[in-house]
């Protein structure tokens, strides 16, 4: 728990930049609280999985039978402009691998705003995959919780083992957490290069909210 503390404690201190948030999952709602808390910590903001279905609904996107949540438009709206206003940096995906349903064998890469009516946005397309890398090359911080696809589906799992091995090259101090994107970088085979793989889940995206956490609170009585 101490070093869980310290390189989380380290992400909202004083870090080297640029300082890279790659945010993924499934939902808005689940992540819209770190979401906010990191537009006063970081420069770049890598937005994937499902939840970046809504964020391109948001801007007009036809997003077909993918992943939407269609209450959180507005909300998502609002984070995309209050971004502009802070001056961070929020990529979208430009291309989806997109298939009939997560038991598809395979899927085809469209453009990630314009899905086909039929099909479902799945993982992050090979532009987006290396547009993504290519930002995380450039970090000095790098901060990473949730995959950028049904990564448990071999079809759809490109993107974030992508992702894997890209913050794995990097030489910037890297936190990752969230069951997905831990084992994403285990399958990689590159979590020995990661400077710290996250256990605490959601409760260290909410120490990253600003969140009061009871278990430290007592701790520091």
């Amino acid at each position: 728990m101490e070093r869980e503390v310290k390189f989380l404690g380290k992400l909202m201190g004083d870090v080297d930049r640029p300082f890279v948030a790659i945010i993924g999952g499934a939902k808005v709602s689940d992540k819209i609280g770190v979401l906010e808390n990191l537009l006063s910590r970081v420069n770049q903001i890598l937005i994937g999985g499902a939840m970046a279905n809504t964020f391109l609904k948001a801007k007009g996107g036809r997003m077909g039978r993918s992943l939407v949540e269609e209450d959180k438009l507005a909300l998502a709206r609002s984070f995309l402009k209050k971004a502009e206003e802070a001056g961070v940096d929020v990529l979208l995906p430009r291309d989806a691998i997109a298939a009939p349903g997560i038991k598809s064998d395979a899927g085809k890469i469209v453009q990630a705003s314009q899905i086909p009516e039929d099909l479902a946005a799945l993982d992050i397309g090979p532009e987006t995959a290396r547009g993504f890398a290519d930002a995380i090359s450039r970090a000095k911080t790098i901060f990473w919780n949730g995959p950028m696809g049904v990564f448990e589906s071999e079809p759809f799992a490109a993107g974030t083992l992508a992702v894997a091995r890209a913050v794995a090259a990097s030489s910037a101090l890297s936190v990752v957490g969230g069951g997905d994107s831990v084992a994403a970088v285990q399958k990689s085979g590159v979590a020995d290069k990661i400077s710290h793989i996250s256990t605490g889940g959601g409760a260290s995206l909410e120490f990253l909210e600003g969140k009061k956490l009871p278990g430290l609170a007592a701790l520091e009585v």
